[in-house]
């Protein structure tokens, strides 16, 4: 992509980011019609574990983030590795609870599922974003 001009460089990169916004709009709308449609409230309990999810990484995996991609020999990054992906399967596991426990619906569950992998989904996209064009993750 180096002989592309600047301004069709900037272009993309402002599309880029303008879908990942997109997606993550789609994601938190998702996550309030699964509430505002069925007139319960319960499944925003997945927002903590949004909350949650980059705790670990903001606190424990500084700086060093090739390890977290790889086999370290940090125990503190596995501790961050064990602590995010409990977060991420408690985003999936709180709607699946609450349907079994039949606090909601099958649509409600639906629809926080699509959330979360939206979210997943946008996350994905900016890791790939942030390898090709110079955006940093930290």
């Amino acid at each position: 992509m180096a002989d592309v001009p600047g301004y069709v460089r900037a272009c993309l990169q402002t599309g880029k980011l303008a879908m990942l916004a997109i997606l993550v709009s789609g994601g938190i709308v998702l996550q309030i019609l699964a509430c505002a449609l069925y007139n319960n409230w319960w499944p925003m309990l997945t927002v903590i574990m949004y909350v949650v999810l980059p705790m670990p990484l903001i606190f424990l995996a500084g700086s060093d983030t090739s390890s977290l991609f790889s086999e370290s020999q940090s125990g503190w990054a596995d501790v961050t590795k064990f602590l995010t992906g409990a977060s991420a399967v408690g985003g999936i596991a709180i709607p699946i609870i609450l349907k079994h426990a039949g606090v909601i619906g099958w649509g409600a569950m639906a629809m926080e599922l699509s959330s979360f992998f939206t979210f997943v989904l946008a996350i994905v996209c900016f890791i790939g974003t942030s390898e090709d064009d110079g955006y940093s993750i930290l």
